[in-house]
């Protein structure tokens, strides 16, 4: 069987704690979690359409943008990585009501354990799914603030205290973190934070969110597979966590990374 279409992050489902995964390949819906196991032969064809107008481009930007999009695309600001530097509130915005869908809506400024502890910062409306992405084992809120610049700079106070990036390496390798008591850590970090910030933390959410991810095999020394230097990543699946898939021969491929290639999936 064989799948073609443009590589975009793959979408996540939640049943209870077990994650399940689907590839969008045009029209065709691919469980990927029912992929486990088969083996999978994924081709670059060399070709990259920008997944926001959807022209053709020599080179991907931001995950997945032409340069001119990448330059003027709401999708794209500056903000999306960095939400303290949102202007939205005041008015600046390369699309107003763009950001009045993703930038002025509650937020929610988070711990979680993903190849270590870190703060991160999501809309209330992508919970869990943010977590899902980043391959987090376990997730925690810690405040509830009405727009992304606020969430920025608690996530920007906070960083003095936590990481704010995942350790790919030891996500992939399920390396153990069971020692951090996350309701803990909440505790330590709203105590931390000056009286203005305070007053969002949501003190008596103690719910921990708890992730399965579906995996036969954990990779140990896994490698990250370029596809702009290998066009040909294949081998049985044996894993998906994250926005990655695990193939045997400790091959990793992080699917958002290259959003927008043009691929063909072919399964044995």
């Amino acid at each position: 069987m064989q799948y073609q279409g443009n590589l975009v992050k793959m979408s996540s489902k939640l049943d209870g704690n077990n994650v399940s995964y689907t590839l969008i390949l045009e029209e065709n819906e691919i469980d990927m979690t029912q992929m486990l196991g088969k083996s999978l032969t994924l081709t670059y064809q060399k070709k990259i359409n920008c997944i926001k107008c959807g022209k053709e481009t020599k080179k991907s930007f931001g995950q997945g943008f032409c340069y001119p999009c990448f330059t003027s695309a709401p999708e794209a600001s500056d903000c999306v990585l960095r939400p303290d530097r949102c202007k939205a509130h005041l008015g600046i915005s390369r699309d107003m009501v763009w950001s009045e869908d993703h930038c002025l809506k509650p937020h929610i400024v988070y711990l979680a354990v993903s190849g270590g502890l870190k703060v991160g910062v999501t809309r209330l409306s992508q919970v869990p799914t943010r977590w899902i992405d980043q391959g987090a084992d376990r997730a925690v809120r810690l405040c509830q603030v009405p727009n992304r610049h606020i969430a920025g700079v608690m996530e920007k106070f906070l960083m003095t205290q936590f990481g704010d990036k995942t350790n790919w390496k030891k996500m992939v390798t399920n390396e153990e973190f069971s020692g951090i008591d996350l309701l803990a850590e909440k505790q330590k970090a709203i105590d931390s934070l000056p009286s203005e910030l305070q007053k969002y933390a949501l003190k008596e959410d103690d719910k921990v969110y708890d992730f399965s991810y579906p995996v036969d095999q954990w990779p140990v020394n896994p490698t990250q597979h370029n596809l702009d230097k290998d066009a040909v990543i294949q081998g049985k699946l044996q894993g998906i966590r994250g926005q990655y898939l695990f193939f045997e021969g400790e091959k990793v491929l992080n699917v958002r990374r290259f959003s927008g290639y043009k691929i063909q999936l072919a399964v044995d």
